[in-house]
């Protein structure tokens, strides 16, 4: 498991800079001491989530009788996607609907739901950590994938405790451009997550 690009693929799908606009929207008639509070317990749900995903995802598929193969399948085109949608500068609205939206804008905290899940760590995000844990080779990769979790529940934390300063500095315009480097780089991910579950269904595909 190459834990570069796995950290790589799940910080382009939590894209804590895109949810910025949203956050600060969320958030707008909190106290200092409210959005702290937010920002504090979503980054702390953000890595809890993503532990989660790496240690026991694969216990939960087998409950099911899914098998990896199939997850990279339907996770990767999930991915590919949101992917597609982060490209269009929309990577936040994908996750959610607007119903949920409507409701997180009444909602006294909304840390956990919708901030954290779905709109940070949504099904593509949950996938692609049990798709990673199973290439992992013993528990010091599956360990990467956690602490994985915790830097990105870290950048999550910086970004929205940054919020108001990073939206002046770059504006809608900024964060829309970063988000679609990002969404080009998570398509690609998706694509080889794609080809890698489509090998296993067919493995003369892989032939010369």
């Amino acid at each position: 498991m190459d834990w570069f690009k796995s950290f790589i693929s799940l910080l382009a799908l939590v894209n804590p800079l895109g949810a910025v606009p949203m956050f600060i929207s969320l958030t707008t008639q909190h106290t200092g001491a409210e959005r702290e509070r937010t920002t504090r317990t979503a980054a702390v749900a953000v890595a809890c989530v993503i532990a989660v995903s790496a240690l026991l995802g694969h216990q939960i598929l087998g409950f099911f009788g899914i098998s990896i193969a199939s997850l990279q399948v339907g996770g990767g085109i999930l991915v590919l996607m949101m992917g597609i949608s982060m490209l269009n500068a929309q990577a936040v609205g994908s996750k959610s609907t607007p119903e949920e939206a409507l409701e997180a804008s009444t909602k006294h905290s909304i840390a956990v739901v919708p901030l954290a899940v779905p709109l940070l760590t949504g099904p593509g995000s949950i996938s692609t950590v049990i798709v990673h844990a199973d290439r992992a080779r013993g528990w010091l990769e599956v360990g990467g994938l956690v602490a994985s979790g915790a830097l990105i529940g870290a950048l999550v934390y910086a970004s929205f405790r940054l919020a108001e300063p990073i939206q002046a500095l770059l504006g809608n315009t900024g964060i829309n451009i970063a988000t679609r480097l990002l969404g080009l780089i998570l398509a690609a991910l998706a694509v080889e997550m794609i080809a890698d579950g489509l090998l296993h269904f067919m493995p003369a595909l892989g032939r010369p």
